[in-house]
This record gives structure tokens, sequence and C-alpha cells, in this order.
């Protein structure tokens, strides 16, 4: 992608703005529901489906962008907690991949918020420096890595998807699924942009868009992704990202 790139112009400026007015639309018309309704069954099933869809596409064009602004060489330089932006990749991949833990977060008070995530099977461990200390880099690229890393475990998860941070120079990310795994030979294409790999038990497909981000941002981060899996054994990705 470059600045010539008119579709990446089209999708900045001229989808931008009526995406957010089609998923503001929608939440207003739920959260109005007092006030229009009472609404029956099928009409709340469908205003959920389009504001999960419109959340969808939202999060594909501003990945997109994070992209198109990484190879720019546009980074922001911050000091952020990293469970904050985790506990916020969290909440944005868990309500578009399964929308009905998604709703039991929304609920949970901060107490039980990681007693929904455990029942669920979504088990998170932060330790090392960053559990404590500020982490410095761009926060919405870090945010953008862990939520596609945290999208693609729930897509191919069993039953459980273990995430860990770790690190006391560089930031450590591991992101472990009990999925089918990925065949040895597959692995070589699974960072390639569009390559999808399809669930043998017909659960939801992508865009095979996720991961070849995630590895774009992270070399253009100074950082490194590797990949441990084999077919039936699940797949953990880790990611080394060095402060900015």
């Amino acid at each position: 992608m470059t600045r010539k790139d008119p579709l990446v112009d089209l999708l900045i400026h001229d989808l931008t703005g009526p995406l957010s007015i089609v998923l503001a639309s929608v939440n207003s018309l739920l959260n109005k529901e007092d006030k229009l309704g009472p609404y029956n069954e099928y009409q709340k099933d469908t205003l959920k489906r389009a504001q999960r869809n419109a959340e969808k596409a939202k999060a594909l064009l501003l990945e997109i962008i994070e992209v198109y602004r990484s190879e720019e060489g546009l980074f922001r330089k911050d000091q952020f907690l990293i469970s904050d932006v985790l506990k916020e990749a969290l909440i944005d991949a868990v309500e578009v991949v399964t929308p009905a833990i998604g709703e039991e977060l929304a609920r949970a008070e901060n107490d039980s918020f990681d007693e929904v995530l455990v029942r669920n099977g979504i088990l998170i461990e932060v330790c090392g420096r960053y559990g404590e200390s500020f982490f410095t880099h761009d926060p919405k690229k870090i945010r953008q890595i862990l939520r596609n890393l945290i999208s693609n475990a729930l897509k191919y998860r069993k039953s459980t998807m273990k995430l860990k941070i770790a690190g006391d120079l560089d930031l450590v990310i591991s992101v472990e699924d009990d999925g089918q795994g990925i065949p040895e030979e597959k692995q070589d294409y699974i960072f390639k942009r569009f390559f999808n790999l399809k669930s043998k038990k017909g659960g939801p497909e992508g865009l095979g868009f996720g991961l070849s981000c995630v590895k774009n941002l992270v070399e253009k981060m100074r950082g490194e992704i590797s990949l441990k899996s084999g077919e039936g054994a699940g797949s953990c990705f880790t990611v080394r990202i060095p402060p900015l």
C-alpha cells in the first residue's frame, strides 16, 4: 500500500464516515428500546446482527488503515499499561467472535470480569516487568496485534485459549489455542495476506487478513513473530516487541 493507492484513499475517506453512521444508528436503536419498543425477538436479533457485522467491517477497515500507517512509518510513542490495552483488545475480539460471552463481559463488574473469562475457557496470565510497569510504544498497534491474535485463537479453539504477557525488556505475547492445529505444509502460508485456514468443525472463517496484519505490524515495530503448531496439536503464536 502506498499513498498513491486509490483503494486506500477510498477506504479511509469514503467508507469510514458512512460505516460509523450505520453503527451509531443501530446502537441508538438498541439503546432506545424503552422509548421505541418493546422490540420482538426477530427485531432484536436483526439489530444485533447488523451491529456485529458493522463492527466487523469497521474493525477490518481500521486494521487496513493501521497497516497503511505502519508501512508509512507512522507510530505514536506513548507510555501505557499493557493490562489496560489487553482488556480493550479482549472485549473487542470477544464481542465480534463470541457475542454471547461479550454480553457477559459487558455486564460483569471489575471483580467478576476474570471469572467470566475463566468460566468460558479464556485464561490470562500477566507476569514480568510489564505486569505493573509502563510499556513505551504505539498503544493502538499493540491493541490491534492482541485483538487479532485473540480473535484467531477464539475462532479455532475447541474449548480453551491461553494468553500470556511476559518480558523484562522486550514485550512478549503468547496466545495459544487447543484447536485443530496447522499442518506443517501450511505453516509457510499462514501469514500470507488473504490466506484462510478453514476449520474442520465448520467454525467461523475470516478474510485471511488478521495474521498478515500482525506480521506486518510486528516487523515494522522491529519485533518477531513465531508459530508453534502441528495437525491436531493446537497452535501457539508468540510475538516479541522491543520498546520504542
